[in-house]
């Protein structure tokens, strides 16, 4: 005997599987033209908004059932922001990745945004949280206007896990690998910028632990875009105050400059927090790579940095550094 039909309807994607498409209507306010997911993705859009700047500001959350993903689970997200939109995509917490039963088994998060001619998108996830024996990999690609119109801020990070039950970097491994290409309908784009992290463990003698030197957490920063410049300016201006060793003698105030006597102060919390971080211009890029003992030295480093320079909070509001508070 046949079983009947199922009265609801069969879903068009697949598991994980989400698009975003925001377009900017005549009347100069932007809608979400498409707007789905599928478990084990979820997506949340409260809404429009403007930002100080007088912007229209579109809000995504992006997050997971149960807050994380489980052994072979996969998310694959792709984005589309049409000319002259905005959007922030955020997560509300840490993205978890839980405990894989085999080096097979692997979590995957998959992110394809293309970013229109003179749109902007703002990217500042929480980091991910890789639990003991969890398996992960991660690729995110950016599709820019050949023209450079497009602009970007793109956070990415990663924490040794749970440590307040004993994981220091007890993954199994974890794998990120960013792009940014110019978007070409022909081919994949020519390649402007790539940054990839892998970690995974060693022999006993040669353990993550070990190797990162009592560091809790990485991560990336990339800046990209014309809304975005002055805040990579600044960036690169912060990082050239910083001291050198063998330079001059630091704890004189002799021959500072104004930024380098506004750096001062902020050294004993850094210190403190165990953080260290670089800089450099790639390409047109900025691209920022950080550590700090924990998640929260890096989380006041970071967003003491982006509310200083105010380009952040005024193109795109408040909301956008939720992850930093």
């Amino acid at each position: 005997m046949s079983m009947p039909n199922s009265p609801f309807m069969v879903p068009a994607t697949t598991p994980g599987f989400g698009e975003i498409i925001l377009t900017l209507l005549t009347a100069k306010k932007q809608v979400l033209n498409t707007f789905t997911y599928q478990y084990p993705l979820k997506l949340i859009a409260p809404g429009l908004y403007k930002s100080p700047a007088e912007k229209h500001v579109t809000l995504v959350f992006l997050l997971t059932y149960g807050g994380g993903l489980v052994g072979g689970d996969k998310t694959n997200l792709k984005t589309t922001l049409n000319n002259h939109t905005r959007l922030v995509l955020l997560t509300q917490g840490s993205t978890k990745i839980f405990k894989s039963s085999s080096a097979a088994t692997v979590s995957r998060q998959v992110i394809n945004v293309k970013i229109g001619q003179g749109a902007s998108l703002c990217y500042l996830p929480d980091p991910t949280q890789p639990f003991k024996a969890s398996v992960y990999e991660q690729r995110q690609t950016f599709y820019v206007d050949p023209a450079g119109t497009s602009s970007l801020l793109m956070l990415d990070w990663v924490s040794e896990g749970r440590r307040a039950r004993g994981e220091n970097w007890t993954l199994s491994s974890w794998k990120g690998r960013n792009e940014v290409r110019h978007f070409d309908e022909s081919s994949r784009g020519r390649l402007l910028l790539r940054d990839a992290v892998m970690l995974h463990e060693g022999d006993p003698g040669a353990s993550l632990a070990h190797k990162t030197n009592n560091m809790g957490v990485f991560g990336t920063l990339i800046v990209y875009g014309p809304t975005f410049h002055e805040l990579g300016d600044f960036i690169m201006q912060e990082f050239a105050a910083q001291p050198r060793i063998g330079a001059r003698a630091w704890d004189s105030e002799q021959g500072k400059t104004d930024v380098e006597a506004a750096v001062r102060p902020r050294q004993a919390a850094e210190n403190d927090d165990g953080l260290l971080w670089t800089a450099a211009n790639v390409r047109g890029f900025v691209l920022v790579k950080f550590g700090s003992t924990e998640v929260d030295g890096a989380r006041r480093w970071l967003g003491s940095l982006l509310r200083r320079q105010g380009t952040v909070e005024t193109e795109f509001g408040h909301q956008s550094l939720l992850c930093l508070r």
